[in-house]
């Protein structure tokens, strides 16, 4: 793989459905679901998030599934979960990325673990080290929560759904309303409702304090629900106060202070502002970056660490299970080789579906490996929905489309109702994934 472009033109040795052998469902979402496969020439251990097209048409989430294969295929990282090799069939589009198999903080938030505050401590260095990786490559995440911190076998913590993130670059802001409102911070609202000049990555680092404040506490700090009026969460940050509990260390409550200050201007919102913080400032960060501190809660390796009924409903209640996937194409494609093209229910689901199958961008991160050892790689191709048919269809569509922000109303629900795709566990502990 030399950029995506040399992937379109060539289907020699291109990676498929086949490739891979389907072990157990983990995790689902509104438009796709995930599980855990095996390459079947390695014999590697990956997650596969599969997401069905016709929903991802309909849902107007083509423009999220592609901007976030954009993304991933740029970046790489040790604190990120990574994507290896995407590829689509008639049915879905495929991503396969590092697996992780200690769990997301908010399964362990669920099974009612107390995180210490050096556990919580690690988990803010390893998302900071992160943060400012992304930030170095124009990217605001824009979903940090428990939900999107996976752990791997150690304990070690993995940033993952760029479902919503976005690239600014240039001075650029975004403006859209983008997140899980709980997380969100004061200005994404305020920009929202009153316009002005946007917003940064400082969004990033307030999600990453109501994250540390909801571990070491069990709730979060401002009482947030999905159904909580845009005007009404502006007026409680002006009027609301944070409460620190008087076990905490003071250390803790002045970064956490820091984190969770409403201006962004004077926000902790970069890692060396938050390396100068007395309670970080005994931190070895070149040990966090190499995985040598050790974690302060380790997830129990004997278990599965998600909820157990995502593979009861793939075997039983999916009407459409990946286990039963080759037959069923090849029925239909049977079936669509013996009738008219003509008589096609929806002609117009159909030019959408093609527009997608052509300008899915395919990735194989092994075989770029192997070929950047001998060949530089040249500038990926990126999806401007540039084609008649996608045009027609996205002006149908509400949304924005410029690079710097996702879709206007990319909110996702409170935990348990999100819009974002949750996988219990995605990232392969291996070191082909630092």
């Amino acid at each position: 793989y030399i950029g995506t472009a040399s992937c379109k033109m060539s289907n020699i040795d291109e990676l498929n459905f086949d490739h891979f052998q389907i072990l157990r469902a983990i995790g689902k979402g509104s438009f796709g679901k995930v599980c855990i496969v095996q390459k079947r020439d390695t014999e590697k251990m990956y997650a596969m998030k599969y997401m069905n097209k016709q929903q991802c048409i309909e849902r107007d989430e083509v423009r999220n599934v592609f901007r976030e294969l954009e993304i991933l295929q740029e970046i790489e990282y040790v604190f990120l979960v990574n994507l290896w090799y995407s590829f689509q069939d008639e049915e879905d589009m495929f991503m396969v990325v590092d697996l992780l198999l200690g769990g997301d903080l908010r399964y362990h938030l669920q099974q009612n673990v107390q995180f210490t505050e050096d556990a919580v401590k690690l988990y803010i260095c390893e998302m900071a080290l992160a943060l400012d990786y992304l930030q170095n490559q124009h990217i605001i995440h824009r979903d940090i929560k428990p939900d999107n911190i996976l752990l791997d076998e150690q304990g070690h913590a993995h940033l993952t759904d760029f479902n919503i993130a976005t690239i600014i670059k240039d001075g650029e802001r975004a403006t859209a309303l983008a997140g899980t409102k709980p997380y969100m911070a004061p200005e994404i609202f305020h920009s929202f409702v009153n316009g002005g000049t946007g917003y940064s990555f400082e969004v990033d680092w307030w999600s990453l304090g109501v994250t540390a404040y909801e571990l070491l506490r069990g709730w979060r700090p401002y009482d947030i629900h999905s159904n909580v009026t845009v005007e009404s969460l502006i007026q409680l940050f002006s009027t609301v106060s944070v409460q620190y509990t008087s076990s905490w260390t003071k250390e803790v409550v002045a970064l956490l202070r820091k984190l969770l200050t409403v201006n962004p201007e004077h926000r902790v919102a970069s890692l060396s502002e938050i390396q100068s913080c007395p309670y970080l400032t005994d931190v070895n960060w070149d040990a966090v970056f190499e995985k040598k501190m050790e974690p302060g809660f380790v997830p129990n390796k004997g278990r599965l660490h998600c909820d157990p009924t995502f593979e009861l409903e793939e075997m039983i209640l999916e009407s459409k299970p990946l286990h039963k996937k080759k037959k069923r194409l090849a029925k239909n494609k049977s079936r669509d080789n013996s009738k008219d093209s003509s008589q096609s229910d929806n002609e117009y689901l159909q030019e959408c579906l093609e527009v997608v199958r052509q300008e899915f961008m395919i990735f194989n991160r092994e075989k770029e490996k192997n070929q950047c050892k001998v060949l530089p790689r040249s500038k990926p191709t990126v999806w401007t929905g540039s084609c008649l048919p996608f045009r027609k269809w996205l002006k149908k569509m509400p949304g924005e489309l410029t690079p710097s922000v996702s879709r206007a109303e990319a909110v996702a629900e409170d935990e348990g109702e999100s819009g974002n795709l949750h996988m219990c566990s995605s990232v392969c502990s291996s070191t082909s994934s630092s």
